[in-house]
């Protein structure tokens, strides 16, 4: 007797059956056929738009996923989870009657395709352009609906074309102070040239040569060049941005050393615009985590200036306690600050304590070791709350304003240039790090502000600083100003109002944020549209030269340094290709020589803006036509500021793409460019698929796919190996690509197990084990409708039960809450229970409610919804039908339970109608034959009714 094959006699039975075969077939088909027909274009409301008033009519939804980048090593399964969230949104909309859209462009400039032109000669242009097909491909497979006729990659001349007019518009503007908005540039000029506004320094306009005046608008411009401090890494070649740099002070690539150096570099003038992104927050629908830390981030707070003489110099500080003023005993300046090199003298003054000096013959020599020690450090390392407190004596001395004391002068790493003005005075009784620096260098404290606690205000015996902002000023009268006995809030004021009376201070706001570093020195950015004449002096491109391309190279790597050697400078690959640098041009005043910017811009760039252009992606004529960007991201109710309505990726991103792209709105807006202040609306931060990672006893990973488990112990390779739950990667070696998904399930299968595997906003684990569980919901589905034996539908005509009808209608009401909602998993758990309670039932499952069904399944799983809703005999797409709307009176169960308890305890339970009111309640409840029973005769103190689910008695 021959053996037979279970799963191949089962095939045979069920030549029909919802497999990972048909379900492949089926969503190829469908995929095709979506892209044949443009059922995902979304029309803009001119144009396309023009006839069709109906379509025009109907309310709009922009919906975006953060910009992904087209990495060589291909997406994983956690790589997807947005997209498919957004995917889902975005069909349950366009069945709900909006005009969606939604679509997919690719951010693709930076440094990884560079890096891989550096190892293997390859131009980033052609490994990027193969990543992103392959992307594309990878995509396409999961059936997202995008309009493909918007997408774009930033690396397109079309695209960086208009990066770089907006960086003009940037560098054509300032920021009126008196309007709180950015102007052109050249409503600057004519002020200075008519003296309605006086030019710093106190010349007229006119006796400025060329030179001078491009220095004096740099003060002003949205966009400049200056020598900035930077994060400069000799072992790349290139600076790096703060968050490429990791906490040891080490480039995140390659694990080079980084120092700060000071560079001519381009900036944003993103400060100028620090409250109005503050104020703005709260119009947006964001989670107030992200809104928390773009609030630290910038980091807003009010104190006091207040200028200390040096010499014929002086030191301005920022300081939130100006009230302590009194006990400022010395001043620390950042390394890099300016009067150092100014104030410090050619010898020791008389007298200097031998551990200020740091060993060191002259204050210059000091200086100039601390300096090159600092530069070592990372901004973050700086900051960190090390014991050890290190810096130098500078050899001068300033004067405290209110006490006349000659208080010394030091350089230390725990200040930054990069915060307040780069300068502190030292409050060592009432700051813990001023504190731990004056014990280290045995300098003088003194409190003026009375502790709480039973310490006294004898410094010598305490063991740290005493901080508070509700106690009363001590030890703080001068000869015309006191604050002894007064609050901390009244002295601020007090010392303030003195301050300004003197000329020697001010009240003010300070910011934690800085204005953006925009250069990069390397190949793969956009290019500056800008050229310098012979005098150094920047002038803009006309808009007729752009796009400026990139140039061919033949080495795309800057030039890389020892790695140990902070005194070197960048060359970037753009400046050896001297027939592009070294251009003559016509700027309207006839041909000049130039030489053009050899930085490229960072890699923020493109995706400061890129929700514009898809709302518009083909005009060559304007940045966006202005009723299409009306129409899409225009201010409305509940949306002041307008906006996508909603933006979904990673909280990673909280600050500086968020930062970066709500600046750049803002600019724009006030330039008349734009009707939208704000680029997003509402943002929703999707969590992280996670894996297991497995490693061995050296601690590296080994392959997750090749991990046994026995008796609860993981072994690879016969070695016993440890599991953490992490990240999923390539490098990790756990990654699941969503091609060997689709190939055991189908795309379909895996969209519902990413939607139901927990709430969006939380990371979960992936467990590939678990995904036939939704695979078996499909299948179900299928065989509710379809007949597995002959492919035919089993639908009947005849009317649903009401049992079925409940289920149905109950089912509807909470699918759509949850689709609205973004409540994915629990929208499966709905359609699932309905699904299981058809199957149950048995027998043909009528027509409305099987459509009804596919209708629910369709935004989840949209090709096996599209496959069913064609077998139902429909010839037009299930992507644009109505979402089923649920009979309220379907939805109300016929009846509620209601529980009766008497001194605490159930003695009945009632079924009522769920509009009973607590009068009929509570005659029913006392009525009932088991409470009668209970009480036996006694007496009734009180009853508590809750209409319609409890009844609470009190026997007297």
């Amino acid at each position: 007797m021959s053996e037979t094959n279970p799963a191949a006699t089962a095939e045979v039975a069920a030549p029909h059956r919802y497999t990972a075969a048909l379900a492949a077939e089926i969503e190829a088909r469908w995929q095709d056929v979506w892209d044949a027909e443009g059922t995902y274009a979304a029309p803009n409301p001119t144009g396309d738009l023009a006839g069709d008033p109906e379509t025009a009519a109907k309310p709009k939804k922009f919906i975006m996923d953060m910009f992904p980048y087209p990495s060589g090593a291909g997406l994983h399964v956690g790589h997807p989870l947005g997209y498919i969230a957004t995917d889902v949104f975005a069909r349950f909309q366009r069945m709900t009657g909006h005009n969606v859209l939604h679509t997919l462009g690719f951010d693709a400039f930076g440094l990884p395709a560079e890096q891989y032109a550096v190892q293997t000669g390859t131009h980033p242009r052609v490994s990027t352009e193969a990543n992103i097909e392959n992307m594309k491909a990878q995509l396409r497979r999961l059936g997202l609906g995008h309009d493909k006729r918007r997408s774009f990659a930033t690396i397109d001349p079309d695209y960086y074309k208009w990066t770089q007019w907006i960086f003009l518009q940037i560098f054509n503007s300032w920021y009126d102070d008196a309007a709180k908005k950015a102007r052109p540039i050249s409503e600057l000029v004519a002020r200075f040239e008519s003296g309605e506004r006086e030019v710093p320094g106190g010349r007229s306009w006119n006796e400025l040569n060329a030179v001078e005046k491009a220095d004096v608008l740099g003060q002003y411009r949205l966009a400049y060049a200056s020598d900035a401090p930077v994060n400069w890494c000799p072992g790349l070649g290139t600076v790096l941005a703060n968050e490429e740099v990791t906490a040891d002070g080490r480039s995140e690539r390659g694990n080079y050393p980084v120092f700060k150096a000071k560079l001519r570099q381009w900036n944003m003038r993103i400060t100028a615009y620090a409250d109005r992104l503050l104020e703005d927050l709260d119009a947006l629908d964001w989670p107030e985590a992200i809104k928390l830390q773009q609030r630290n981030w910038i980091g807003r707070s009010e104190g006091a200036r207040v200028d200390f003489p040096v010499g014929d110099d002086r030191i301005t500080v920022f300081t939130t306690r100006q009230d302590t003023l009194f006990g400022a005993t010395y001043m620390v300046l950042a390394p890099e600050h300016p009067l150092v090199d100014t104030v410090t003298p050619g010898a020791w003054p008389e007298g200097t304590h031998q551990v200020w000096t740091g060993g060191h013959a002259t204050p210059a020599e000091a200086v100039a070791a601390y300096r090159a020690q600092a530069a070592s450090k990372s901004d973050v390392e700086r900051q960190a709350d090390a014991k050890e407190k290190t810096g130098v004596f500078t050899g001068a001395y300033a004067t405290n304003p209110v006490t006349g004391e000659r208080i010394p002068v030091f350089i230390a790493d725990y200040v930054l240039m990069g915060y307040g003005t780069g300068a502190i005075m030292a409050v060592p009784a009432h700051d813990t790090r001023d504190f731990a620096f004056a014990r280290a260098f045995e300098l003088p404290m003194r409190c003026v502000v009375e502790p709480s606690d039973d310490r006294g205000t004898d410094t010598s015996t305490w063991d740290d600083a005493f901080a508070s902002y509700d106690a009363k000023i001590v030890n703080s009268t001068g000869e015309d100003v006191s604050l002894d006995g007064l609050g901390v809030v009244e002295a601020k004021a007090r010392i303030t109002e003195w301050l300004e009376s003197k000329g020697i201070g001010e009240g003010t706001v300070n910011f934690r944020l800085r204005d953006w570093l925009f250069s990069r020195q390397r190949y793969w950015g956009e290019p500056f549209p800008i050229v310098y004449d012979e005098d150094g002096v920047a002038h803009a491109l006309p808009e007729s030269m752009l796009p400026l391309e990139l140039p061919e190279v033949e080495d795309y790597s800057p030039r890389t340094f020892d790695p140990d050697d902070a005194d070197t400078q960048p060359e970037t690959p753009l400046s050896r290709n001297e027939d592009w640098v070294n251009v003559t041009l016509d700027l309207g005043d006839g041909p000049k020589k130039y030489r053009r910017e050899t930085n490229t811009m960072p890699n923020w760039a493109g995706s400061c803006w890129y929700e514009l252009r898809y709302l518009d992606p083909h005009n060559t004529e304007k940045l966006v036509d202005p009723e299409i960007e009306q129409y899409w991201m225009g201010p409305r109710e509940g949306q002041p500021h307008g906006g996508v309505d909603l933006y979904v990726g990673g909280a990673e991103h909280a600050v500086l793409h968020l930062l970066y792209a709500r600046f750049w709105s803002k600019v724009l807006y006030d330039l008349g460019h734009i009707s939208s202040a704000e680029p997003f609306h509402k943002l929703f931060n999707q969590g992280m698929i996670q894996a297991y990672v497995y490693r061995d006893s050296r601690g590296i990973a080994v392959p997750a796919a090749e991990v046994e488990e026995r008796d609860g112990a993981y072994w690879y390779q016969g070695e016993k190996v440890s599991r953490l739950l992490g990240k999923m990667g390539k490098s990790l070696k756990n990654a699941v690509t969503p091609d060997e998904i689709c190939a055991e399930y189908g795309a379909d299968t895996l969209r519902l197990y990413e939607m139901a595997m927990g709430p969006l906003d939380v990371s979960r684990p992936w467990d590939t084990r678990a995904v036939v569980g939704q695979f078996r919901l499909l299948q179900r589905l299928w065989r509710n409708i379809v007949d597995e034996a002959t492919g035919e539908v089993t639908v009947t005509d005849a009317e649903a039960d009401e049992e079925t009808l409940r289920a149905l209608h109950k089912a509807i009401d909470g699918v759509r809450g949850d689709l609205e909602g973004l409540r994915f998993n629990t929208a499966i758990a709905k359609v699932t229970e309905l699904n299981n309670h058809l199957t149950k039932a048995g027998g043909p499952v009528p027509r409305p409610v099987a459509e009804a069904l596919v209708l629910l399944v369709a935004p989840l799983a949209p090709h096996i919804a599209e496959e069913l809703w064609r077998k139902l005999g429909h010839t037009d797409s299930v992507v644009h039908q109505d979402f089923p709307v649920a009979d309220p009176a379907y939805v109300v169960d016929e009846t509620v339970t209601c529980v009766v308890q008497i001194k605490g305890k159930v003695k009945a339970r009632l079924e009522v109608a769920p509009s009973i009111s607590e009068e009929e309640l509570e005659k029913v409840a006392l009525a009932d034959e088991k409470v009668v029973a209970a009480l036996d005769g006694a007496g009734i103190r009180k009853v508590i009714v809750r209409a319609p689910k409890l009844v609470n008695i009190v026997p007297a």
